[in-house]
């Protein structure tokens, strides 16, 4: 939906630059669509609210930032969920052949850290709204504030191909996470933040390059 609207908006700036003639009239249309813009997202509803399953509890500032959104102890391990959209990771026509932005299938970061060691147990799992799959297991350095590079470029021997493994050590991984509450109850409540997120982030944006180009044109 936010895709369709920024490209529509797009198309009508695009025949207004074809008739502005100064810098103040290109300046007063780029503002004026970016005010339209913010005020139709505005309008759109937010998803229902969500709590994560509990023992999960909400990263404090994970809105503003990239790292781990879910976090909950087990026993004596932290456990922190990071959240991709499939849009980090596939071309945009791929994705609108799959039904454009909706948001069906997510990528989670599982770092699992235990007290005393400088490395993290970490998976790389595709969440459904009916299902979880294990897509690799690795062990990483352990990050203060995990970054988005850190990510999607790691710097250590990832293992083999998760879909080598015996049947049995890929059962085994999959009771591993699912004892520690990896599974797809965590679907809902992670696709409504990520709506909250691309919406909210959406917002800002118009706001900061509006204010931008204001001061521009007034000084």
């Amino acid at each position: 939906m936010l895709k369709r609207i920024v490209a529509c908006q797009w198309a009508l700036a695009r025949r207004g630059l074809s008739t502005a003639a100064s810098s103040s009239a290109v300046d007063s249309l780029v503002l004026r669509s970016l005010k339209d813009h913010y005020f139709e997202v505005s309008k759109m509803s937010p998803p229902p609210k969500i709590n994560p399953p509990s023992p999960y509890t909400i990263v404090k500032g994970a809105l503003d930032n990239d790292g781990p959104v879910l976090r909950r102890t087990y026993e004596q391990e932290e456990i922190r969920i990071s959240v991709m959209r499939l849009a980090n990771l596939v071309p945009e026509d791929a994705q609108e052949e799959d039904g454009g932005d909706d948001i069906s299938q997510l990528f989670l970061h599982v770092d699992i850290e235990k007290p005393g060691n400088d490395e993290v147990l970490h998976f790389l799992c595709g969440l459904y709204p009916d299902a979880m799959g294990i897509q690799a297991v690795s062990i990483r350095k352990k990050e203060k504030v995990p970054t988005p590079q850190a990510l999607s470029i790691p710097s250590c021997y990832q293992g083999p191909s998760f879909q080598d493994l015996d049947e049995k050590l890929r059962d085994a991984f999959h009771n591993y996470i699912e004892k520690r509450g990896v599974n797809e109850s965590l679907f809902p409540f992670l696709q409504s933040w990520l709506y909250v997120k691309d919406h909210r982030r959406l917002m800002r944006w118009f706001k900061t390059v509006g204010t931008f180009i204001n001061k521009h044109s007034t000084s």
